[in-house]
Protein backbone atom coordinates (compact mmCIF):
# COMPACT_ATOMS: atom_id res chain seq x y z
CA UNK A 1 0.00 0.00 0.00
CA UNK A 2 1.70 3.39 -1.12
CA UNK A 3 1.58 6.47 1.14
CA UNK A 4 2.27 9.24 -1.63
CA UNK A 5 0.22 11.81 -0.80
CA UNK A 6 -0.26 15.28 -2.53
CA UNK A 7 2.10 17.85 -1.51
CA UNK A 8 0.81 20.22 1.08
CA UNK A 9 -1.25 23.54 -0.44
CA UNK A 10 -1.56 20.88 -4.04
CA UNK A 11 -4.93 19.30 -5.28
CA UNK A 12 -5.29 16.54 -7.59
CA UNK A 13 -8.89 17.39 -9.75
CA UNK A 14 -10.92 14.28 -10.31
CA UNK A 15 -12.94 14.08 -13.35
CA UNK A 16 -15.31 16.46 -12.29
CA UNK A 17 -13.41 18.87 -10.50
CA UNK A 18 -11.40 18.61 -13.57
CA UNK A 19 -14.31 19.46 -16.18
CA UNK A 20 -15.72 22.29 -13.69
CA UNK A 21 -12.85 24.20 -13.79
CA UNK A 22 -11.71 23.88 -17.27
CA UNK A 23 -15.54 24.89 -18.14
CA UNK A 24 -14.68 28.33 -16.17
CA UNK A 25 -11.58 28.66 -17.93
CA UNK A 26 -13.39 28.02 -21.20
CA UNK A 27 -15.86 31.06 -20.49
CA UNK A 28 -12.78 33.16 -19.76
CA UNK A 29 -11.65 32.38 -22.90
CA UNK A 30 -14.63 33.02 -24.97
CA UNK A 31 -15.24 36.39 -23.37
CA UNK A 32 -11.11 37.23 -24.24
CA UNK A 33 -12.37 36.65 -27.75
CA UNK A 34 -15.64 38.59 -27.78
CA UNK A 35 -13.71 42.01 -25.72
CA UNK A 36 -11.29 41.24 -28.10
CA UNK A 37 -7.90 40.64 -25.75
CA UNK A 38 -5.38 37.72 -27.65
CA UNK A 39 -3.90 34.97 -25.48
CA UNK A 40 -0.51 35.09 -24.67
CA UNK A 41 1.39 31.95 -22.79
CA UNK A 42 4.32 32.88 -20.37
CA UNK A 43 6.47 30.51 -18.44
CA UNK A 44 5.12 28.92 -15.15
CA UNK A 45 9.38 29.45 -13.99
CA UNK A 46 10.49 33.16 -14.45
CA UNK A 47 13.60 34.99 -12.68
CA UNK A 48 13.12 35.45 -9.10
CA UNK A 49 14.34 39.24 -9.78
CA UNK A 50 11.48 40.61 -12.19
CA UNK A 51 8.86 38.28 -9.58
CA UNK A 52 10.02 40.02 -6.47
CA UNK A 53 10.44 43.69 -8.43
CA UNK A 54 7.27 44.99 -7.49
CA UNK A 55 4.86 42.52 -6.49
CA UNK A 56 4.80 43.53 -3.12
CA UNK A 57 6.12 42.64 0.16
CA UNK A 58 3.00 40.04 1.14
CA UNK A 59 3.81 37.73 -2.11
CA UNK A 60 7.82 38.40 -1.85
CA UNK A 61 7.96 36.53 0.84
CA UNK A 62 5.56 33.65 -0.44
CA UNK A 63 6.94 33.05 -3.36
CA UNK A 64 8.60 29.49 -4.20
CA UNK A 65 12.08 30.19 -4.78
CA UNK A 66 15.09 27.81 -5.62
CA UNK A 67 18.59 27.38 -7.67
CA UNK A 68 17.94 25.82 -10.79
CA UNK A 69 21.25 23.45 -12.30
CA UNK A 70 22.33 26.32 -13.90
CA UNK A 71 22.52 28.31 -10.12
CA UNK A 72 19.67 30.91 -11.15
CA UNK A 73 17.97 31.64 -8.66
CA UNK A 74 14.19 31.46 -10.26
CA UNK A 75 10.83 31.28 -8.99
CA UNK A 76 7.14 29.94 -9.45
CA UNK A 77 5.23 32.42 -10.44
CA UNK A 78 3.08 33.87 -8.15
CA UNK A 79 0.94 36.62 -10.61
CA UNK A 80 1.00 37.08 -14.07
CA UNK A 81 1.29 40.63 -14.18
CA UNK A 82 4.56 40.61 -13.85
CA UNK A 83 5.57 38.63 -16.78
CA UNK A 84 2.92 40.42 -19.04
CA UNK A 85 4.83 43.63 -18.19
CA UNK A 86 7.79 42.11 -18.98
CA UNK A 87 7.19 40.86 -22.48
CA UNK A 88 5.17 44.51 -23.63
CA UNK A 89 8.62 46.16 -22.05
CA UNK A 90 10.67 43.94 -24.39
CA UNK A 91 9.34 41.70 -27.24
CA UNK A 92 5.90 44.16 -27.79
CA UNK A 93 7.92 47.21 -27.12
CA UNK A 94 7.01 48.30 -30.58
CA UNK A 95 3.36 46.52 -31.07
CA UNK A 96 0.72 49.30 -31.59
CA UNK A 97 -1.00 50.25 -28.98
CA UNK A 98 -3.68 49.51 -27.29
CA UNK A 99 -2.26 45.78 -26.32
CA UNK A 100 -5.00 43.92 -25.19
CA UNK A 101 -3.65 40.58 -23.91
CA UNK A 102 -5.25 37.61 -22.04
CA UNK A 103 -3.51 34.62 -20.06
CA UNK A 104 -4.61 31.85 -17.80
CA UNK A 105 -2.93 29.06 -15.69
CA UNK A 106 -2.02 28.12 -12.46
CA UNK A 107 0.24 30.24 -10.34
CA UNK A 108 2.07 29.42 -6.52
CA UNK A 109 1.93 30.93 -3.76
CA UNK A 110 3.48 29.09 -0.14
CA UNK A 111 0.51 30.70 1.61
CA UNK A 112 -1.27 28.85 4.47
CA UNK A 113 -3.38 26.34 3.21
CA UNK A 114 -7.26 27.16 3.79
CA UNK A 115 -10.73 27.33 2.49
CA UNK A 116 -10.59 28.57 -0.58
CA UNK A 117 -6.86 29.07 -1.14
CA UNK A 118 -4.44 26.79 -2.32
CA UNK A 119 -0.30 27.08 -2.72
CA UNK A 120 -1.02 25.86 -6.61
CA UNK A 121 -4.58 27.90 -7.83
CA UNK A 122 -5.48 28.52 -11.33
CA UNK A 123 -6.23 32.32 -13.03
CA UNK A 124 -7.34 34.16 -15.46
CA UNK A 125 -5.86 37.70 -16.31
CA UNK A 126 -7.16 40.14 -18.82
CA UNK A 127 -4.36 43.44 -19.28
CA UNK A 128 -5.41 46.14 -21.28
CA UNK A 129 -2.62 48.39 -21.93
CA UNK A 130 -1.55 51.74 -23.61
CA UNK A 131 -4.14 53.72 -22.18
CA UNK A 132 -4.95 56.20 -19.30
CA UNK A 133 -7.86 56.71 -20.13
CA UNK A 134 -11.48 55.98 -17.45
CA UNK A 135 -12.85 54.03 -21.23
CA UNK A 136 -9.94 51.50 -20.39
CA UNK A 137 -10.71 51.14 -16.55
CA UNK A 138 -14.22 51.00 -17.23
CA UNK A 139 -14.19 48.05 -19.98
CA UNK A 140 -12.19 45.99 -17.67
CA UNK A 141 -15.00 46.08 -15.17
CA UNK A 142 -17.15 45.56 -17.81
CA UNK A 143 -15.05 42.31 -18.47
CA UNK A 144 -15.21 41.18 -14.42
CA UNK A 145 -18.97 41.53 -14.79
CA UNK A 146 -19.78 40.31 -17.82
CA UNK A 147 -17.65 36.74 -16.70
CA UNK A 148 -19.58 36.76 -13.12
CA UNK A 149 -23.01 37.52 -14.85
CA UNK A 150 -22.51 34.98 -17.96
CA UNK A 151 -21.42 31.95 -15.20
CA UNK A 152 -24.60 32.50 -13.19
CA UNK A 153 -23.46 33.64 -10.14
CA UNK A 154 -26.01 35.67 -7.76
CA UNK A 155 -25.59 38.84 -5.85
CA UNK A 156 -22.16 39.70 -6.69
CA UNK A 157 -20.87 42.49 -5.80
CA UNK A 158 -17.52 44.22 -6.62
CA UNK A 159 -15.80 45.93 -4.09
CA UNK A 160 -14.04 49.31 -5.44
CA UNK A 161 -11.74 51.88 -4.16
CA UNK A 162 -8.76 54.06 -5.44
CA UNK A 163 -5.41 53.90 -4.73
CA UNK A 164 -4.67 57.70 -5.53
CA UNK A 165 -7.25 58.80 -2.57
CA UNK A 166 -4.61 57.39 0.24
CA UNK A 167 -1.25 57.90 -1.82
CA UNK A 168 -2.74 61.73 -2.63
CA UNK A 169 -3.15 62.25 1.42
CA UNK A 170 -0.06 60.50 1.99
CA UNK A 171 2.02 62.17 -0.38
CA UNK A 172 0.63 65.51 0.22
CA UNK A 173 1.91 65.04 4.30
CA UNK A 174 5.55 64.21 2.84
CA UNK A 175 5.49 60.26 3.32
CA UNK A 176 7.60 58.83 1.01
CA UNK A 177 6.32 55.82 -1.02
CA UNK A 178 8.65 52.80 1.05
CA UNK A 179 6.63 53.67 3.58
CA UNK A 180 2.97 54.31 1.89
CA UNK A 181 3.51 50.83 0.80
CA UNK A 182 3.97 49.79 3.95
CA UNK A 183 0.70 51.84 5.20
CA UNK A 184 -0.73 50.17 2.38
CA UNK A 185 -0.03 46.81 3.21
CA UNK A 186 -1.65 47.34 7.18
CA UNK A 187 -4.39 48.10 4.95
CA UNK A 188 -4.84 45.70 2.95
CA UNK A 189 -4.94 43.43 6.08
CA UNK A 190 -7.54 45.85 7.48
CA UNK A 191 -5.58 47.03 10.16
CA UNK A 192 -6.67 50.67 10.29
CA UNK A 193 -5.37 51.53 14.14
CA UNK A 194 -2.26 50.16 13.31
CA UNK A 195 -2.21 52.14 10.18
CA UNK A 196 -3.30 55.26 11.80
CA UNK A 197 -1.12 54.56 14.48
CA UNK A 198 2.32 54.23 11.75
CA UNK A 199 0.90 57.57 10.33
CA UNK A 200 0.70 59.27 12.95
CA UNK A 201 4.57 58.03 14.24
CA UNK A 202 5.52 59.24 10.69
CA UNK A 203 4.64 62.95 11.63
CA UNK A 204 1.63 63.47 9.62
CA UNK A 205 -0.71 66.23 10.68
CA UNK A 206 -3.55 66.53 13.00
CA UNK A 207 -5.73 66.93 9.58
CA UNK A 208 -4.48 64.37 7.82
CA UNK A 209 -5.65 61.85 10.55
CA UNK A 210 -8.57 62.93 10.90
CA UNK A 211 -8.99 62.57 7.00
CA UNK A 212 -8.10 59.28 7.16
CA UNK A 213 -10.01 57.79 9.51
CA UNK A 214 -13.33 59.37 7.96
CA UNK A 215 -12.24 57.81 4.77
CA UNK A 216 -11.63 54.46 6.28
CA UNK A 217 -15.14 54.73 7.83
CA UNK A 218 -16.60 55.48 4.50
CA UNK A 219 -18.01 52.53 2.45
CA UNK A 220 -21.35 52.01 0.52
CA UNK A 221 -23.32 50.74 -2.22
CA UNK A 222 -24.52 53.89 -3.02
CA UNK A 223 -22.09 54.67 -5.48
CA UNK A 224 -22.99 58.46 -6.29
CA UNK A 225 -23.57 59.23 -2.93
CA UNK A 226 -20.17 57.86 -1.22
CA UNK A 227 -18.11 59.02 -4.29
CA UNK A 228 -19.45 62.58 -3.20
CA UNK A 229 -18.98 62.23 0.44
CA UNK A 230 -15.48 60.92 -0.24
CA UNK A 231 -14.69 64.00 -2.43
CA UNK A 232 -16.24 66.45 0.44
CA UNK A 233 -13.72 64.47 3.25
CA UNK A 234 -10.80 64.70 0.95
CA UNK A 235 -11.09 68.52 -0.14
CA UNK A 236 -7.56 69.80 1.33
CA UNK A 237 -6.07 66.98 -0.72
CA UNK A 238 -5.84 67.56 -4.38
CA UNK A 239 -4.81 64.92 -5.90
CA UNK A 240 -7.32 62.82 -3.95
CA UNK A 241 -9.35 64.83 -4.99
CA UNK A 242 -8.52 63.96 -8.77
CA UNK A 243 -8.93 60.21 -7.84
CA UNK A 244 -12.57 60.35 -6.47
CA UNK A 245 -13.44 62.22 -9.55
CA UNK A 246 -11.58 59.82 -11.91
CA UNK A 247 -13.62 56.88 -10.67
CA UNK A 248 -16.50 59.02 -10.97
CA UNK A 249 -15.57 59.34 -14.64
CA UNK A 250 -14.95 55.43 -14.75
CA UNK A 251 -18.13 54.33 -12.71
CA UNK A 252 -20.45 56.37 -15.12
CA UNK A 253 -18.56 54.77 -17.84
CA UNK A 254 -19.27 51.48 -16.24
CA UNK A 255 -22.68 51.51 -15.46
CA UNK A 256 -23.75 52.80 -18.47
CA UNK A 257 -26.07 49.28 -20.12
CA UNK A 258 -24.77 47.06 -17.46
CA UNK A 259 -26.40 47.23 -13.54
CA UNK A 260 -24.02 45.72 -11.31
CA UNK A 261 -23.61 46.20 -7.51
CA UNK A 262 -20.85 47.99 -5.81
CA UNK A 263 -19.35 48.79 -3.14
CA UNK A 264 -17.58 51.55 -2.59
CA UNK A 265 -14.37 51.45 -0.11
CA UNK A 266 -11.99 54.50 -0.46
CA UNK A 267 -9.85 53.16 2.04
CA UNK A 268 -9.21 49.65 0.80
CA UNK A 269 -5.91 48.76 -0.30
CA UNK A 270 -4.85 45.56 -2.11
CA UNK A 271 -1.74 43.71 -1.56
CA UNK A 272 0.32 44.59 -5.06
CA UNK A 273 2.42 47.59 -4.79
CA UNK A 274 2.53 48.75 -8.48
CA UNK A 275 -1.09 49.86 -8.56
CA UNK A 276 -1.57 53.51 -9.40
CA UNK A 277 -5.52 53.93 -9.86
CA UNK A 278 -8.82 52.43 -9.62
CA UNK A 279 -8.27 48.74 -7.29
CA UNK A 280 -11.28 46.61 -7.00
CA UNK A 281 -12.18 42.73 -6.20
CA UNK A 282 -15.57 40.38 -6.65
CA UNK A 283 -16.88 39.01 -4.22
CA UNK A 284 -20.69 36.91 -3.59
CA UNK A 285 -21.99 36.57 -0.23
CA UNK A 286 -21.80 33.18 0.51
CA UNK A 287 -17.42 33.35 0.69
CA UNK A 288 -15.64 35.83 2.44
CA UNK A 289 -12.64 36.03 -0.10
CA UNK A 290 -12.23 37.70 -2.93
CA UNK A 291 -13.27 35.68 -6.55
CA UNK A 292 -10.55 38.13 -8.83
CA UNK A 293 -9.44 41.50 -8.78
CA UNK A 294 -7.34 43.69 -10.63
CA UNK A 295 -6.79 47.76 -11.00
CA UNK A 296 -4.66 50.34 -12.79
CA UNK A 297 -0.54 49.96 -12.64
CA UNK A 298 0.69 52.67 -14.68
CA UNK A 299 4.36 52.30 -14.01
CA UNK A 300 5.19 49.33 -14.26
CA UNK A 301 6.00 48.43 -17.82
CA UNK A 302 8.55 51.24 -17.87
CA UNK A 303 9.78 50.45 -14.04
CA UNK A 304 10.78 46.97 -16.02
CA UNK A 305 12.72 48.67 -18.87
CA UNK A 306 9.83 49.35 -21.66
CA UNK A 307 8.52 52.73 -22.75
CA UNK A 308 5.95 54.44 -19.84
CA UNK A 309 2.98 52.52 -20.91
CA UNK A 310 -0.27 53.30 -18.64
CA UNK A 311 -2.10 49.91 -17.92
CA UNK A 312 -5.28 48.12 -15.82
CA UNK A 313 -6.08 44.99 -15.63
CA UNK A 314 -7.99 42.07 -13.93
CA UNK A 315 -7.37 38.08 -12.75
CA UNK A 316 -10.65 36.32 -12.17
CA UNK A 317 -9.37 33.45 -9.88
CA UNK A 318 -10.95 30.46 -11.77
CA UNK A 319 -10.86 27.86 -8.75
CA UNK A 320 -12.69 30.55 -6.49
CA UNK A 321 -15.27 30.42 -8.85
CA UNK A 322 -15.67 27.13 -9.16
CA UNK A 323 -16.30 27.40 -5.65
CA UNK A 324 -18.68 29.82 -5.57
CA UNK A 325 -20.56 28.13 -7.92
CA UNK A 326 -21.04 25.17 -6.04
CA UNK A 327 -22.05 27.29 -3.13
CA UNK A 328 -25.02 28.93 -5.05
CA UNK A 329 -25.35 25.48 -6.78
CA UNK A 330 -25.23 26.63 -10.17
CA UNK A 331 -24.77 24.42 -13.40
CA UNK A 332 -21.60 24.14 -14.99
CA UNK A 333 -21.48 23.31 -18.11
CA UNK A 334 -24.92 22.09 -19.71
CA UNK A 335 -24.30 19.24 -21.78
CA UNK A 336 -26.97 19.18 -24.56
CA UNK A 337 -25.48 16.68 -27.21
CA UNK A 338 -26.20 13.18 -27.91
CA UNK A 339 -23.48 10.41 -26.46
CA UNK A 340 -23.11 6.98 -27.63
CA UNK A 341 -21.78 3.45 -26.69
CA UNK A 342 -21.08 1.15 -29.21
CA UNK A 343 -21.67 -2.40 -27.45
CA UNK A 344 -21.07 -5.56 -29.42
CA UNK A 345 -23.25 -8.43 -28.62
CA UNK A 346 -20.55 -11.28 -28.84
CA UNK A 347 -17.01 -11.16 -30.29
CA UNK A 348 -17.32 -11.85 -33.72
CA UNK A 349 -19.23 -8.27 -33.73
CA UNK A 350 -16.25 -6.20 -32.46
CA UNK A 351 -14.83 -4.93 -35.81
CA UNK A 352 -18.37 -4.00 -36.77
CA UNK A 353 -18.43 -2.14 -33.50
CA UNK A 354 -15.07 -0.45 -34.11
CA UNK A 355 -15.90 0.62 -37.30
CA UNK A 356 -19.24 2.01 -36.37
CA UNK A 357 -17.82 4.20 -33.12
CA UNK A 358 -15.12 5.32 -35.88
CA UNK A 359 -17.99 6.37 -38.26
CA UNK A 360 -20.05 8.34 -35.34
CA UNK A 361 -16.71 10.32 -34.04
CA UNK A 362 -16.12 11.42 -37.24
CA UNK A 363 -18.84 13.62 -37.39
CA UNK A 364 -17.89 14.78 -33.56
CA UNK A 365 -20.79 12.02 -32.01
CA UNK A 366 -18.99 11.70 -28.62
CA UNK A 367 -18.40 7.82 -28.91
CA UNK A 368 -17.69 5.20 -26.10
CA UNK A 369 -16.75 1.74 -27.21
CA UNK A 370 -17.39 -0.98 -25.09
CA UNK A 371 -13.71 -2.11 -24.67
CA UNK A 372 -13.79 -4.94 -21.72
CA UNK A 373 -15.69 -7.98 -22.91
CA UNK A 374 -18.42 -7.14 -20.54
CA UNK A 375 -22.19 -8.81 -21.34
CA UNK A 376 -24.56 -6.10 -22.86
CA UNK A 377 -26.54 -6.05 -19.45
CA UNK A 378 -23.35 -5.02 -17.09
CA UNK A 379 -22.17 -2.90 -20.06
CA UNK A 380 -25.73 -1.03 -20.15
CA UNK A 381 -25.67 -0.37 -16.66
CA UNK A 382 -22.30 1.37 -16.96
CA UNK A 383 -23.64 3.82 -19.60
CA UNK A 384 -26.35 4.71 -17.12
CA UNK A 385 -24.09 5.50 -14.59
CA UNK A 386 -21.18 7.77 -16.89
CA UNK A 387 -24.64 9.19 -18.20
CA UNK A 388 -24.41 8.16 -22.00
CA UNK A 389 -27.62 8.82 -24.10
CA UNK A 390 -27.67 5.88 -26.36
CA UNK A 391 -26.89 2.73 -26.41
CA UNK A 392 -26.07 1.29 -30.02
CA UNK A 393 -26.25 -2.41 -30.02
CA UNK A 394 -24.22 -4.83 -32.48
CA UNK A 395 -25.89 -8.25 -33.55
CA UNK A 396 -25.47 -10.65 -36.05
CA UNK A 397 -29.75 -10.81 -36.87
CA UNK A 398 -29.51 -6.90 -37.41
CA UNK A 399 -26.02 -6.31 -39.17
CA UNK A 400 -27.15 -9.07 -41.40
CA UNK A 401 -29.87 -6.69 -42.68
CA UNK A 402 -27.39 -3.73 -42.49
CA UNK A 403 -28.99 -2.89 -39.11
CA UNK A 404 -28.07 -2.19 -35.54
CA UNK A 405 -30.25 -1.82 -31.97
CA UNK A 406 -30.57 1.37 -30.91
CA UNK A 407 -31.51 2.05 -27.43
CA UNK A 408 -32.39 5.56 -26.07
CA UNK A 409 -30.94 5.22 -22.25
CA UNK A 410 -33.11 7.74 -20.63
CA UNK A 411 -36.73 6.59 -21.77
CA UNK A 412 -35.06 2.82 -22.33
CA UNK A 413 -37.01 2.59 -25.47
CA UNK A 414 -35.38 0.97 -28.18
CA UNK A 415 -35.56 0.30 -31.92
CA UNK A 416 -33.83 -1.42 -35.35
CA UNK A 417 -32.30 1.42 -37.56
CA UNK A 418 -30.37 1.56 -40.46
CA UNK A 419 -26.91 1.97 -39.75
CA UNK A 420 -26.72 4.77 -42.40
CA UNK A 421 -29.61 6.28 -40.42
CA UNK A 422 -27.89 6.16 -37.23
CA UNK A 423 -26.29 9.61 -37.68
CA UNK A 424 -29.40 11.23 -38.22
CA UNK A 425 -31.05 9.62 -35.33
CA UNK A 426 -27.94 10.68 -33.20
CA UNK A 427 -27.60 14.08 -34.05
CA UNK A 428 -31.09 15.01 -33.12
CA UNK A 429 -31.46 16.71 -30.18
CA UNK A 430 -31.95 14.51 -26.76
Amino acid sequence: MSMFKTVRGMRDFLPKDAENLRYVEQVTRELADLYGYEEILTPIVESHELLAAKSGEEIRQRMYVFKDLGGRKVALRPEFTASVARLVATKLRNAPKPLKLFSVGSLYRYDEPQYGRFREFWQANYELMGSEKPEADAEILTVTNHLLKKLGLRNYYIKIGHVGILRGILSQEDIVEQQQNHVMQMLDKKSWDEALTTIKQLGASQQCLTTLKKVFETRGKATFGILKKTEKTVQKYESAVAAVQNLRQILTLATTGNKFETLIEPGFARGLEYYTGIIFEAYVPELEIALGGGGRYDKLIEQFGGEPTPAVGVAPGIDRIVLAMKKQKNQFRIRTENRAVVIPVNAEMKIKAFEISSMLREVMIPTELEVTGRTVSKALSDADRREITYAVLVGPEELAEGKVVLRNLITRKQKTVEIKELVKKLKATK
